[in-house]
């Protein structure tokens, strides 16, 4: 497929103001947003109807890893559509049994029984709602720094902003601190001083909130919007050890850390650490058709052995989103695009970000692996002060939002979030790609460099 760049300003228009009539977008102030009309997308690139092409180190919601359009995958979204396009989750189908098996064969450890959700708030919810029902315990635990959807149960897990205008308050979470050197809340010198000061924090809560409430400890394995902030080795095997001292179950959230965005099948393979419970969403079929779920150790499952499962939803394991789940991982063994992921971050985007960072004052870190970082912008080095404060909005975010607009005149769409930008295009991106992508953003970086005191 060859991407259709004729420009139709009049198709646009009338896309935009349907959209302005009729759609309620997410997140947002209603009559403050304008809506980019997309036109079509195809690999690492989409287009408007002005004409305009850009590069999406988004991955849309860092969801699309194996890029736009992937031709196998649309393909066996349309062959499952003419043979069966829907079916009841309590009946045994064959791709929804396929996707289940090709899940659990990459999952880490014995996580080979597979609850299939829409996707990543809703496989959180009963990731949650199984370890209550196992341990038989009220609380759970989650981290500042971390974002797990925005249903009711994870948005309460939820440690940043988004949390704020629903958060009950008597949801029966506790949140502590992960370890972050470069924003230290323990004042570290060391990632070694910040791994045991975070363990030695996180013991310290569970003994106060008593063990014996605590179900769970949910953290994202690398923590996605919050920063990508991969944890210092020794500190998740430390949380696995406390869990099984005080029989609390690990939660580990790999709704966007998952499939190959780490340069790993899912990050926990980079820690030799296996949860009892693991989350999962977006990269499992590129986002093709909505698919999430949980993959359950064998002790939990055997829970569920012969008590009945307390929940369920009408499209669990949709054979659509099955179909494109089964062409999605066969397309990522077949092209090798797990490794593929680990050796552009290696190779090119790990080098190259580190590249800028030497020369842009404004670049106070750069943080990541495979296909998946994060540039923690500054007005200060020293200081360590955000190019913006937290959480601003208006003109408080001016010199992002600049930055952001320079990214987009130069043909990149970036992922901005607070004083971040995060780099996380296809884990199948080229190499020439991923340089023309560091190109537009060496640029953008110096319309933030002009906000650096």
């Amino acid at each position: 497929m060859t991407p259709h760049l004729a420009a139709d300003p009049k198709a646009g228009a009338a896309v935009k103001a349907a959209d302005r009539a009729h759609v309620f977008h997410s997140w947002s102030a209603q009559e403050l947003i304008d809506p980019l009309a997309v036109a079509g997308a195809e690999g690492s690139y989409f287009w408007d109807y002005e004409g305009n092409r850009y590069l999406d180190f988004t991955s849309g919601l860092v969801f699309t890893n194996i890029g736009y359009q992937h031709p196998a995958v649309v393909a066996a979204i349309q062959e499952q559509a003419g043979r069966l396009s829907t079916f009841a989750p309590a009946f045994a189908v064959d791709v929804r049994s396929e996707a289940a098996r090709l899940i659990a064969e990459r999952t880490p450890g014995d996580l080979d029984k597979i609850f299939f959700t829409n996707g990543g708030a809703e496989a959180v919810e009963n990731a949650v709602r199984m370890a209550r029902l196992h341990t038989g315990r009220p609380k759970v635990l989650s981290a500042y720094r971390s974002y797990h959807g925005s249903t009711s149960t994870a948005i309460n897990l939820t440690g940043d902003p988004r949390r704020w205008a629903s958060d009950s308050g008597n949801a029966g979470v506790v949140r502590f601190w992960a370890p972050f050197l470069y924003r230290s809340p323990f004042y570290a010198t060391t990632e070694a001083e910040e791994c045991a000061r975070a363990l030695e924090h996180l013991e310290a809560t569970i003994a106060f909130e008593g063990p014996a409430t605590i179900a769970a400890i949910v953290l994202e394995t690398i923590p996605g919007t919050a920063g990508i902030m991969t944890p210092p080795p020794g500190y998740l095997a430390g949380v696995r050890e406390l869990c099984d001292r005080h029989g609390i179950l690990l939660v580990l959230d790999e709704v966007m850390a998952g499939f190959g965005r780490t340069g790993a099948w899912f990050a926990a393979d980079h820690f030799d650490v296996v949860p009892d419970l693991l989350t999962f969403a977006k990269g499992v079929n590129s986002g093709y058709v909505p698919l999430g779920g949980v993959a359950i150790s064998a002790a939990v499952a055997d829970t569920f052995a012969t008590r009945p499962y307390p929940g369920g939803l009408t499209y669990s394991g949709h054979p659509l989103a099955c179909a494109a789940a089964v062409a999605t991982l066969r397309v990522m063994a077949e092209e090798k695009i797990v490794e593929h992921a680990a050796y552009i971050g290696e190779t090119v985007l790990g080098p190259g970000l580190r590249e800028l960072a030497d020369r842009h004052p404004s670049v106070g870190e750069v943080r990541g692996t495979g296909v998946f970082w994060a540039l923690d912008l500054v007005r200060d080095r020293e200081t360590r002060e955000p190019l913006v404060p937290y959480n601003a909005t208006g003109e408080a975010n001016a010199p992002m939002a600049a930055f952001a607009a320079a990214c987009k005149k130069g043909g990149l769409w970036p992922f901005v979030n607070m004083n971040r930008t995060h780099v996380v295009p296809p884990c199948n991106v080229t190499e020439a790609e991923a340089k023309e992508g560091l190109t537009i953003l060496d640029a953008a970086l110096s319309v933030a460099d002009e906000h650096v005191v």
